[in-house]
Protein backbone atom coordinates (compact mmCIF):
# COMPACT_ATOMS: atom_id res chain seq x y z
CA UNK A 1 0.00 0.00 0.00
CA UNK A 2 1.26 3.43 -0.67
CA UNK A 3 2.39 5.10 2.66
CA UNK A 4 0.91 8.69 1.10
CA UNK A 5 -2.29 7.56 0.69
CA UNK A 6 -4.31 8.66 4.61
CA UNK A 7 -6.82 10.44 3.49
CA UNK A 8 -10.67 9.86 3.03
CA UNK A 9 -10.17 6.99 0.51
CA UNK A 10 -7.97 5.42 2.93
CA UNK A 11 -10.14 1.99 3.91
CA UNK A 12 -9.08 0.02 6.89
CA UNK A 13 -10.33 -3.76 7.72
CA UNK A 14 -11.51 -4.71 11.37
CA UNK A 15 -12.29 -7.43 13.35
CA UNK A 16 -15.30 -8.46 14.15
CA UNK A 17 -17.14 -11.07 16.34
CA UNK A 18 -16.89 -13.99 15.14
CA UNK A 19 -21.03 -14.74 15.70
CA UNK A 20 -22.76 -17.30 14.29
CA UNK A 21 -25.98 -16.52 11.95
CA UNK A 22 -28.39 -17.68 14.13
CA UNK A 23 -27.11 -14.84 17.46
CA UNK A 24 -26.54 -12.45 15.04
CA UNK A 25 -29.95 -10.92 15.58
CA UNK A 26 -30.11 -11.73 19.47
CA UNK A 27 -26.75 -10.22 19.93
CA UNK A 28 -27.43 -6.75 18.03
CA UNK A 29 -30.28 -6.38 20.02
CA UNK A 30 -28.75 -6.79 22.94
CA UNK A 31 -26.43 -4.52 22.56
CA UNK A 32 -28.69 -1.87 21.13
CA UNK A 33 -30.54 -2.26 24.55
CA UNK A 34 -27.39 -1.82 26.47
CA UNK A 35 -26.44 1.07 24.70
CA UNK A 36 -30.10 2.84 24.88
CA UNK A 37 -30.24 1.89 28.63
CA UNK A 38 -26.96 3.33 29.46
CA UNK A 39 -27.83 6.98 27.66
CA UNK A 40 -31.12 7.02 29.42
CA UNK A 41 -29.30 6.43 32.84
CA UNK A 42 -26.40 8.91 31.83
CA UNK A 43 -29.00 11.90 30.89
CA UNK A 44 -30.87 11.07 33.65
CA UNK A 45 -27.84 11.84 36.14
CA UNK A 46 -26.76 15.27 33.75
CA UNK A 47 -30.80 16.68 33.77
CA UNK A 48 -31.26 15.30 37.50
CA UNK A 49 -27.70 17.47 37.91
CA UNK A 50 -28.98 20.81 35.70
CA UNK A 51 -32.82 20.93 36.99
CA UNK A 52 -32.28 20.03 40.48
CA UNK A 53 -31.15 23.36 42.12
CA UNK A 54 -29.77 21.79 45.37
CA UNK A 55 -27.09 19.72 43.40
CA UNK A 56 -25.55 22.39 41.86
CA UNK A 57 -22.90 22.08 45.02
CA UNK A 58 -19.17 21.41 44.17
CA UNK A 59 -19.73 17.56 44.03
CA UNK A 60 -22.17 17.28 41.51
CA UNK A 61 -21.11 20.02 39.19
CA UNK A 62 -17.66 17.76 39.46
CA UNK A 63 -19.66 14.51 39.28
CA UNK A 64 -21.53 16.14 35.88
CA UNK A 65 -18.58 15.50 33.98
CA UNK A 66 -18.60 11.57 34.52
CA UNK A 67 -21.96 10.79 32.93
CA UNK A 68 -20.82 13.03 30.52
CA UNK A 69 -17.69 11.32 29.70
CA UNK A 70 -19.36 7.86 29.89
CA UNK A 71 -21.50 9.28 26.93
CA UNK A 72 -18.75 9.78 25.06
CA UNK A 73 -16.98 7.09 25.45
CA UNK A 74 -20.29 4.57 24.94
CA UNK A 75 -21.32 6.05 22.12
CA UNK A 76 -17.87 6.43 20.36
CA UNK A 77 -17.34 2.70 19.95
CA UNK A 78 -20.55 0.85 21.08
CA UNK A 79 -22.96 1.54 17.75
CA UNK A 80 -20.49 0.77 15.38
CA UNK A 81 -19.70 -2.32 17.02
CA UNK A 82 -23.52 -3.41 17.00
CA UNK A 83 -23.91 -2.30 13.40
CA UNK A 84 -21.34 -4.46 12.38
CA UNK A 85 -23.11 -7.21 14.10
CA UNK A 86 -25.91 -6.82 12.34
CA UNK A 87 -24.76 -5.75 8.73
CA UNK A 88 -21.22 -7.66 8.99
CA UNK A 89 -19.33 -4.83 7.61
CA UNK A 90 -16.09 -4.09 8.46
CA UNK A 91 -14.86 -1.21 6.79
CA UNK A 92 -13.93 2.23 8.38
CA UNK A 93 -11.43 5.36 6.89
CA UNK A 94 -8.47 5.97 8.29
CA UNK A 95 -9.46 9.69 9.69
CA UNK A 96 -12.94 8.01 11.08
CA UNK A 97 -10.86 5.08 12.79
CA UNK A 98 -8.45 8.07 14.54
CA UNK A 99 -11.00 10.17 15.90
CA UNK A 100 -12.81 6.66 17.40
CA UNK A 101 -9.67 6.01 19.32
CA UNK A 102 -8.66 9.26 20.28
CA UNK A 103 -12.24 9.53 21.79
CA UNK A 104 -11.47 6.17 23.23
CA UNK A 105 -8.48 7.20 24.73
CA UNK A 106 -9.83 10.72 26.27
CA UNK A 107 -12.51 9.05 27.93
CA UNK A 108 -10.45 6.01 29.50
CA UNK A 109 -7.93 9.23 30.46
CA UNK A 110 -10.75 11.33 32.13
CA UNK A 111 -12.62 8.04 34.06
CA UNK A 112 -9.48 8.28 36.11
CA UNK A 113 -8.69 12.43 36.57
CA UNK A 114 -12.51 12.90 37.08
CA UNK A 115 -13.17 10.25 39.68
CA UNK A 116 -9.35 12.09 41.50
CA UNK A 117 -11.03 15.44 41.49
CA UNK A 118 -13.84 13.72 43.08
CA UNK A 119 -11.77 11.95 45.71
CA UNK A 120 -10.10 15.37 46.47
CA UNK A 121 -13.63 17.16 47.04
CA UNK A 122 -14.82 14.40 49.88
CA UNK A 123 -11.81 15.07 51.27
CA UNK A 124 -12.09 18.48 51.32
CA UNK A 125 -16.00 18.05 52.51
CA UNK A 126 -15.43 15.28 55.26
CA UNK A 127 -11.87 16.06 56.46
CA UNK A 128 -12.14 20.05 56.42
CA UNK A 129 -15.63 20.49 56.66
CA UNK A 130 -15.33 24.11 57.84
CA UNK A 131 -13.06 25.04 55.28
CA UNK A 132 -15.31 23.34 52.39
CA UNK A 133 -17.01 26.86 51.38
CA UNK A 134 -13.65 28.45 51.26
CA UNK A 135 -11.58 26.32 49.36
CA UNK A 136 -14.04 24.60 47.01
CA UNK A 137 -15.36 27.92 45.47
CA UNK A 138 -17.22 28.40 42.31
CA UNK A 139 -13.65 29.96 40.45
CA UNK A 140 -12.26 26.55 42.37
CA UNK A 141 -14.45 24.17 40.91
CA UNK A 142 -14.65 25.30 37.13
CA UNK A 143 -10.75 25.25 37.43
CA UNK A 144 -10.35 21.76 38.62
CA UNK A 145 -13.04 20.91 35.85
CA UNK A 146 -11.03 22.91 33.39
CA UNK A 147 -7.67 21.43 34.53
CA UNK A 148 -8.88 17.34 34.60
CA UNK A 149 -10.00 17.81 30.76
CA UNK A 150 -6.75 20.21 29.65
CA UNK A 151 -4.68 17.72 31.01
CA UNK A 152 -6.19 14.72 29.63
CA UNK A 153 -6.28 16.22 26.22
CA UNK A 154 -2.86 17.39 26.36
CA UNK A 155 -1.66 14.06 27.18
CA UNK A 156 -3.90 12.08 24.76
CA UNK A 157 -3.81 14.33 21.90
CA UNK A 158 0.48 14.25 21.88
CA UNK A 159 -0.12 10.72 21.91
CA UNK A 160 -1.91 11.16 18.54
CA UNK A 161 0.29 13.72 17.45
CA UNK A 162 2.61 11.03 17.53
CA UNK A 163 0.72 8.05 15.55
CA UNK A 164 -0.14 10.14 12.76
CA UNK A 165 3.74 11.57 11.56
CA UNK A 166 4.04 7.71 10.87
CA UNK A 167 3.31 6.24 7.44
CA UNK A 168 1.21 3.14 6.85
CA UNK A 169 1.66 -0.30 5.29
CA UNK A 170 -1.10 -2.28 6.39
CA UNK A 171 -4.81 -2.19 6.56
CA UNK A 172 -5.89 -4.24 9.16
CA UNK A 173 -7.01 -3.28 12.86
CA UNK A 174 -6.51 -5.86 14.98
CA UNK A 175 -9.67 -5.00 16.93
CA UNK A 176 -13.28 -4.61 16.92
CA UNK A 177 -12.76 -0.74 17.05
CA UNK A 178 -10.40 1.51 16.71
CA UNK A 179 -7.54 2.47 19.25
CA UNK A 180 -3.87 3.49 19.55
CA UNK A 181 -1.92 0.19 19.73
CA UNK A 182 -4.50 -1.05 16.82
CA UNK A 183 -3.62 1.85 14.69
CA UNK A 184 0.03 1.35 16.05
CA UNK A 185 0.12 -2.11 13.91
CA UNK A 186 -0.66 -0.14 10.59
CA UNK A 187 2.62 1.40 10.43
CA UNK A 188 6.23 -0.30 9.17
CA UNK A 189 8.30 2.39 11.06
CA UNK A 190 9.64 2.10 14.71
CA UNK A 191 7.50 3.06 17.18
CA UNK A 192 9.76 2.86 20.23
CA UNK A 193 8.95 6.54 21.04
CA UNK A 194 4.80 6.24 20.59
CA UNK A 195 5.84 2.82 22.88
CA UNK A 196 7.79 4.89 25.91
CA UNK A 197 5.18 7.36 25.55
CA UNK A 198 2.17 5.72 25.64
CA UNK A 199 3.53 3.75 29.12
CA UNK A 200 4.43 7.08 30.56
CA UNK A 201 1.16 8.44 30.08
CA UNK A 202 -0.32 5.17 31.56
CA UNK A 203 2.06 5.31 34.20
CA UNK A 204 0.85 9.04 35.14
CA UNK A 205 -2.97 8.87 35.06
CA UNK A 206 -2.56 5.77 37.27
CA UNK A 207 0.33 7.04 39.94
CA UNK A 208 -2.03 10.06 39.92
CA UNK A 209 -5.36 8.58 39.97
CA UNK A 210 -4.12 5.56 42.61
CA UNK A 211 -1.83 7.51 45.05
CA UNK A 212 -4.97 10.38 45.45
CA UNK A 213 -7.59 8.00 45.95
CA UNK A 214 -5.62 5.91 48.40
CA UNK A 215 -4.60 8.88 50.77
CA UNK A 216 -7.82 10.56 50.45
CA UNK A 217 -9.96 7.58 51.68
CA UNK A 218 -6.93 6.77 54.04
CA UNK A 219 -7.78 10.27 55.35
CA UNK A 220 -11.20 10.12 54.98
CA UNK A 221 -11.88 6.70 56.91
CA UNK A 222 -9.73 8.04 59.58
CA UNK A 223 -11.65 10.96 60.57
CA UNK A 224 -15.11 8.59 60.19
CA UNK A 225 -13.71 6.50 62.95
CA UNK A 226 -13.42 9.88 64.59
CA UNK A 227 -16.17 11.16 63.98
CA UNK A 228 -18.72 10.98 67.30
CA UNK A 229 -22.07 12.36 64.96
CA UNK A 230 -23.22 8.66 63.62
CA UNK A 231 -25.16 10.20 60.96
CA UNK A 232 -22.58 12.50 60.07
CA UNK A 233 -20.52 8.85 59.67
CA UNK A 234 -22.64 7.06 57.84
CA UNK A 235 -23.30 10.15 55.36
CA UNK A 236 -19.99 10.60 54.83
CA UNK A 237 -19.66 6.35 53.94
CA UNK A 238 -22.28 6.19 51.79
CA UNK A 239 -21.31 8.92 49.44
CA UNK A 240 -17.36 7.40 49.41
CA UNK A 241 -18.44 4.01 48.95
CA UNK A 242 -20.39 4.86 45.43
CA UNK A 243 -17.07 6.70 44.35
CA UNK A 244 -15.11 3.85 45.35
CA UNK A 245 -16.90 1.46 43.33
CA UNK A 246 -16.64 3.17 40.33
CA UNK A 247 -12.92 3.29 40.88
CA UNK A 248 -12.82 -0.19 41.31
CA UNK A 249 -14.67 -1.29 38.97
CA UNK A 250 -12.89 0.73 35.97
CA UNK A 251 -9.32 -0.33 37.63
CA UNK A 252 -10.54 -3.78 37.36
CA UNK A 253 -11.98 -4.00 33.98
CA UNK A 254 -9.06 -1.50 32.70
CA UNK A 255 -6.27 -3.98 34.41
CA UNK A 256 -7.74 -6.92 32.50
CA UNK A 257 -8.47 -5.16 28.86
CA UNK A 258 -4.38 -3.53 29.39
CA UNK A 259 -3.05 -7.54 30.36
CA UNK A 260 -4.95 -8.69 26.88
CA UNK A 261 -2.77 -7.10 25.00
CA UNK A 262 0.40 -8.91 26.81
CA UNK A 263 -0.42 -12.17 26.35
CA UNK A 264 -0.53 -13.13 22.45
CA UNK A 265 -2.31 -16.86 24.09
CA UNK A 266 -5.32 -15.42 25.32
CA UNK A 267 -8.15 -15.91 22.41
CA UNK A 268 -9.12 -13.07 19.78
CA UNK A 269 -12.76 -13.52 20.86
CA UNK A 270 -11.88 -12.95 24.94
CA UNK A 271 -9.63 -9.93 23.90
CA UNK A 272 -12.58 -8.55 22.23
CA UNK A 273 -14.80 -8.98 25.04
CA UNK A 274 -12.95 -7.81 27.29
CA UNK A 275 -12.04 -4.54 24.95
CA UNK A 276 -15.82 -3.71 24.49
CA UNK A 277 -16.23 -4.88 28.74
CA UNK A 278 -14.74 -1.28 29.36
CA UNK A 279 -16.80 0.50 26.72
CA UNK A 280 -19.63 -1.17 28.01
CA UNK A 281 -19.78 -1.47 31.80
CA UNK A 282 -18.44 1.70 33.33
CA UNK A 283 -21.09 3.58 31.71
CA UNK A 284 -23.69 1.16 31.91
CA UNK A 285 -23.21 0.76 35.79
CA UNK A 286 -21.82 4.07 36.91
CA UNK A 287 -25.45 6.34 37.18
CA UNK A 288 -27.00 3.08 38.67
CA UNK A 289 -24.49 3.32 41.58
CA UNK A 290 -24.65 7.00 41.57
CA UNK A 291 -28.65 6.56 41.14
CA UNK A 292 -28.96 3.70 44.21
CA UNK A 293 -25.94 5.07 46.53
CA UNK A 294 -26.29 8.88 46.51
CA UNK A 295 -29.29 9.52 48.27
CA UNK A 296 -29.73 13.20 46.79
CA UNK A 297 -29.84 12.02 42.88
CA UNK A 298 -31.79 8.94 43.69
CA UNK A 299 -34.55 11.18 46.12
CA UNK A 300 -35.10 13.36 42.86
CA UNK A 301 -34.96 10.31 40.40
CA UNK A 302 -37.91 9.19 42.82
CA UNK A 303 -39.79 12.61 43.11
CA UNK A 304 -39.85 12.79 39.04
CA UNK A 305 -40.86 9.42 38.46
CA UNK A 306 -44.01 9.94 41.38
CA UNK A 307 -44.62 12.93 39.39
CA UNK A 308 -45.21 11.58 36.26
CA UNK A 309 -47.28 8.39 37.59
CA UNK A 310 -49.85 11.05 39.57
CA UNK A 311 -50.12 13.11 36.57
CA UNK A 312 -51.21 9.63 34.50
Amino acid sequence: MDNTSLNSSFVLTMQVFDIPSVGKYPAFLLGIAIYFFSVLCNLAVLVVIVVERRLHTPMYIILFSLPLNDLIGITSVVPQVVLSILTERNMTYYPLCVFQAFLTHMYGGAVLLILTAMAFDRYIAICNPLRYNTIMTTHTVIKLIALVWGFDFILIGTLFVLLLRLPTCRNNISNVFCDNPSLLKLTCAATVVNNIYGLFITAVLQVISISAVIYTYIKILLTCLVKRQADARSKAINTCVSHLLVFVLFQFVSAFTILSYRFENISSNLRKIMFMSLMLFPPLLNPLIYGLKTKEIRNTLMKVFKTRVSIK
